[in-house]
């Protein structure tokens, strides 16, 4: 090759081999040849006619004779070697641009191909141990193992590649290119599917199959995600209770907060009953009390660091004080990003983050959706692999989810926060802004129609979301329904036609009026309205401002705690399902370490996705099965009589 500089350039999967080497080339001042260049490079050199005589495969000389026709100094082919290696170039690219092999390849590919990794040091402890001599079929691998082979790869413990069945594709290619067997071209065609498979599509296809299996994986967990986060979203309030909330920790102590029925703060403390302070009998003391003093009946207790110790400090309470006081352990995911957030410094500016994180745990029984609205969904903690998911996908998705969930319940004109209100429908994060701020200079709403006197609220958005906006005890009982205003002459008209007024709304004394209707289509169009709407206002009437939530699982209370060691197979438990994922669903039981219910322990019938089952907030009764005190896991099964 005389002084010449070459280098060369290999390439897997998301390396971004292509742009690096051309960045290099510029850099060095060096000439850029991508391999899929070599085809034009060959017909620039005239070799294009050579490559169609051997394609068809009526040559009867050999096809290397057959280039020496082609030599041509001038155009740098100095040999038949480098015609006959144009032409297959040629070739090859003629085959790899086909798209009807490439689809073919790719199924092939899909129904008989293997997804493989390896391990890149098979003695680096990791969580990616079983994959280290792993293979599974392309066409049945699960999206958790593609999700989590796809980290182990990004982590550098993996190495990860496809191993297509090379022999099928090849023998299609040559049936498809080779129409005679026995002719000198023969040989060359094999030689040019080989190269054509090998250079040109393999790569390819490789690329495309691991980006669509990861999507398919990603879509399927970001659906799991929106199922979780609307369960969680949908949790039943416990309403009319003081609630302590409690962040616990070590060092820095637990931090309570006070909190009365109406979310109001009341009073916060920190307390020292874990190490290194261990101040245990103070700690009751205090919190003896702040139960006397403002009658609280529930301690909601973040799942974090110090949980366990600080759990065993509140049953030791519960059992030396007079009154029934109840305690639940609530997930803390989030509560630390809302309590560093500009939201909850605008909340409570005269508290730390500490302070902050207890009153959202209090929250957080009271009122779940209000509470964790004001949480990037992502960061609620309802499934895995979130942070290696398309960001943007994943918001817009969670973001749908609790609008939703927000639109369904219906929100409080008089006490939602903005960050409430921006997600009802219609409403902007700077209109929720302006209503907050009309509420705070003119007090509370008295009627729906007051919103249109909000900044940035026109007609338009005020047609979409009054719906979603009730208002207790204003000046129209029809503003505390989900009936919507340019429905409200219908309503009456249909309330005076049953002997009913507005009154009787107000009064929830309208349960049973569906019975009283015969025909709906008729009625309707009397009153001018399409027959389902007539059908919602009837549902809105029976059961003014009725919220969704009354029909989920109520939270598990405690007022005693129970320990790994205390569990034993075949004891029969209820529990709360914490989180659903592909492979099964962990279900908090009531020790510091969620228990696994695997797939395979759901149902005696087949099922594809635990959500058949399960969903985030079920309440559910499970038999243990194991439990592994040094690796902290409990096996459970909800085959109770199996």
């Amino acid at each position: 090759m005389g002084n010449q500089i070459i280098i060369s350039i290999s390439r897997e999967y998301g390396s971004e081999g292509h742009t690096i080497a051309k960045q290099i080339a510029k850099d060095l001042g060096l000439p850029f040849y991508d391999r899929n260049m070599l085809d034009e490079i060959a017909k620039e050199k005239g070799l294009e006619p050579l490559a169609n005589l051997i394609l068809l495969q009526k040559m009867t000389v050999s096809p290397l004779e057959e280039a020496e026709n082609y030599i041509n100094p001038e155009k740098e082919v100095s040999t038949e070697e480098d015609a006959l290696n144009g032409a297959k170039d040629i070739l090859a690219e003629s085959v790899s641009d086909n798209a009807d092999f490439r689809t073919h390849i790719r199924e092939l590919t899909m129904k008989h191909g293997q997804l493989l990794s390896a391990a890149k040091d098979p003695e680096a402890e990791s969580v990616y141990e079983m994959y280290y001599e792993f293979s599974e079929s392309l066409s049945k691998l699960a999206g958790h193992r593609i999700l989590a082979i796809s980290r182990g790869e990004k982590e550098k413990f993996l190495t990860v590649k496809i191993d297509a069945p090379v022999d099928r594709i090849l023998s299609y290619l040559d049936r498809k290119l080779i129409t005679a067997p026995s002719a000198p071209t023969a040989a060359v065609l094999h030689e040019v599917t080989e190269d054509a498979y090998n250079r040109l599509i393999a790569p390819a296809i490789e690329r495309e199959i691991r980006s669509d299996v990861f999507e398919k994986a990603e879509d399927g967990a970001i659906r799991v995600f929106g199922k979780n986060l609307e369960q969680l979203l949908m949790q039943p309030p416990i309403a009319g209770q003081v609630v302590l909330g409690w962040d616990p920790a070590f060092r820095t102590g637990c931090k309570l907060a006070v909190v009365d029925p109406t979310g109001k703060v009341l009073d916060t403390t920190v307390i020292y009953p874990t190490a290194p302070q261990n101040k245990v009998e103070e700690a009751k003391a205090v919190l003896k009390k702040l139960i006397s003093k403002y009658h609280i009946t529930l301690i909601s207790l973040g799942n974090g660091t110090a949980s366990r110790e600080s759990e065993q400090v509140i049953v030791e309470l519960l059992k030396e004080i007079p009154v029934k006081v109840q305690y639940i352990i609530v997930n803390e995911a989030g509560a630390s990003v809302y309590s560093a957030s500009k939201l909850a410094t605008e909340e409570f500016p005269q508290f730390d983050v500490g302070q902050r994180s207890a009153a959202s745990m209090a929250r957080r029984l009271q009122d779940p959706l209000a509470e964790l609205v004001k949480i990037d969904p992502k960061s609620i903690g309802v499934g895995q692999y979130q942070h290696d998911m398309n960001q943007k996908k994943l918001s817009e998705a969670l973001g749908g989810v609790v609008e939703d969930c927000v639109n369904r319940v219906g929100v409080d004109l008089n006490t939602a926060s903005a960050s409430l209100l921006e997600y009802i429908s219609g409403i902007s994060k700077a209109v929720a802004k302006n209503i907050v701020a009309y509420r705070e200079e003119n007090g509370r709403f008295e009627t729906r129609n007051q919103l249109l006197k909000v900044a940035k609220l026109g007609p338009k958005a005020y047609e979409q979301c009054a719906g979603f906006l009730r208002i207790n005890d204003g000046k129209n009982p029809l503003d505390a329904t989900g009936v919507h205003p340019e429905s409200y002459a219908a309503a009456k008209t249909l309330l005076e036609r049953l002997g009913y007024t507005t009154e009787d709304v107000k009064e929830r004394r309208l349960d049973g009026i569906s019975k009283k209707i015969s025909n709906y289509k008729k009625l309707a169009e009397e009153l001018g309205v399409g027959e389902i709407t007539l059908q919602d206002i009837v549902k809105e009437l029976e059961k003014p401002a009725r919220d969704p939530r009354e029909d989920m699982p109520k939270p598990i209370l405690r007022s005693d705690v129970l320990e790994m060691k205390d569990l034993k197979p075949g004891m029969i438990l209820k529990g709360t399902v914490r989180n659903v994922i592909d492979f099964g669903a962990f279900v908090d039981i009531g020790v510091h370490q969620d228990g696994l219910v695997h797939i395979s322990q759901m149902s005696d019938r087949f099922i594809k996705h635990p959500l058949e089952v399960v969903s985030v907030g079920d309440i559910v009764e499970v038999k243990v099965l194991d439990v592994d005190l040094k690796k902290q896991r409990i096996a459970l099964t909800m085959k109770i009589n199996g």
